[in-house]
Order: structure tokens, then sequence, then C-alpha cells
């Protein structure tokens, strides 16, 4: 068996999991702080205001990597649901659960600082703008696919229904990224372009790099965190779990 193919097949053991999981965890927190740090600092202090907006556009630098992550982790989340529906692979459903009180959160913040945001652009807190609306939706999607967890108590049968609406909800996304396009919309549109010209000064651009690396390394640490815990919840009462509890063998 390929190596690769092995270590992934080993990774799906729970104690296995838990060891990774123990150890990357603090990894991914700490270097994902420390990086956010950098690029917050970077924010205030090194980027030039914008020549229209001043300094009040610098939570962009917070509201863009967030608003990136509420999709990214949406799509991540109905990956490992689809890969544990089709080959019941009970690792997957743990993780796919893991991405939803994570992805909630950024959705939320990305709602807020773009409300905090559109305030003195648009003169109000809120607009039923098609971005807006369709990341709220999202929000209450996440909200839903926790919500359908925790209201069944067989877990792998939660994970596998609350993994259905993810699956179909995955269809969102493409609305959200793509509805400044094909609806009149306030909010502006794509500022930086991966592929094509982007509408930023290249001096702007570094601080927004770092917060984008750092959002990436702690959704690692906070992933692997909680689906650490959600798996010793689940292997509660085996003698590994008891052994690692007490520190004894069982």
């Amino acid at each position: 068996m390929n190596p690769l193919v092995l270590w992934f097949h080993k990774l799906g053991s729970p104690p296995t999991f838990d060891r990774f999981a123990a150890r990357w965890a603090r990894w991914g927190y700490g270097l994902g702080l420390l990086v956010m740090a950098w690029g917050i600092y970077s924010a205030l202090f090194v980027a030039p205001p914008h020549r229209e907006q001043l300094d009040g556009f610098r939570i962009f630098y917070i509201h863009v990597p967030s608003a990136w992550m509420s999709l990214a982790v949406f799509a991540l989340m109905a990956v490992y649901a689809a890969i544990a529906l089709v080959w019941r692979i009970k690792l997957c459903e743990i993780l796919a659960m893991a991405c939803a009180p994570i992805g909630a959160g950024f959705t939320l913040i990305t709602l807020a600082t773009g409300s905090i945001w559109g305030k003195p652009m648009w003169g109000t807190w809120w607009e039923w703008d098609p971005r807006l609306t369709t990341e709220l939706i999202l929000l209450f999607l996440y909200l839903g696919v926790i919500g359908l967890y925790h209201a069944i108590d067989d877990r792998r049968a939660a994970a596998r229904a609350a993994g259905l609406l993810a699956i179909v909800g995955v269809a969102l996304l493409p609305v959200i990224r793509y509805s400044v396009v094909w609806w009149n919309s306030l909010h502006q549109g794509s500022t930086i372009n991966m592929f094509g010209p982007s509408h930023m000064d290249p001096s702007m651009v570094p601080p927004l790099i770092w917060m984008l690396v750092g959002t990436k390394l702690w959704f690692v640490g906070a992933l692997l965190a909680r689906a650490r815990a959600d798996n010793l919840r689940r292997e509660s009462g085996k003698a590994w779990v008891t052994e690692l509890a007490t520190g004894k063998r069982a």
C-alpha cells in the first residue's frame, strides 16, 4: 500500500487521530495567532490609508478573510460530509460537524464587520443587498447544521442528517460569490482577483495576505481541537480513553 494512503488509513483510527490532533492543534492555534497578530499590526500601522475611505477601510483586513473563510469552511464541511455518506468514514463525520461552529463564527464576524463598514459607506447598518442577504442565509444554514446535529441522540445518524443538509446547502456558495455580478448591488465588487487585475494598491496587499494565512492556520487548530473533543466523547468508555484520562492502562 502507498505510504501516504496507509498514513491516512491509520489516521482514521480514533486513538491515532487523538494523538495527531493533540500534537498539531496547538501549532495551528499558535502559528495562526502569531501570523494574525502581525497582519493586524501591519493593517493598522504599515498599510497606508485609503484615498477615499481613509482609516475606516482597515476593517477590510478582518472582514475579507472572514468572508472567504465562511465560504471555504462550508465547502470543506460539505466535502467531509459527502465522504462520510459515501464511505461511512466516522472521522469525516466528526470533522464535518467540527467545521460548522467555526464556519458560523467566521460568518457572524463577516456580517458584523460588514455592517460596521457599511454604516459610514451606505448610511445604514443593514441593507437587504444580495451579498448581505445570501451571507445571512449562509449563517442560518450553519446554524441549521449545528441544530440538526444536536437534535438527534445517535451521533452517527445525526452527523449523516446534518451532513446531507451541508451538501445541499453548498449550492448557495456560488450564489454568494457571484451575487455582486448577477444583481445590482451596493456591495463593491471583488477587490482582489486571482486571475486578472486587482483594484487595490500593492502596498495594501501584504497585511491581507498575512490575515488570510493566519485565519487558515487558526482554523486548522480549531478544527483539530473540536474534532478531538468530539472524538473523545464518542469513544468515552473505551480502554484507550480511560488510559488517556487516568494515565493508567485499563
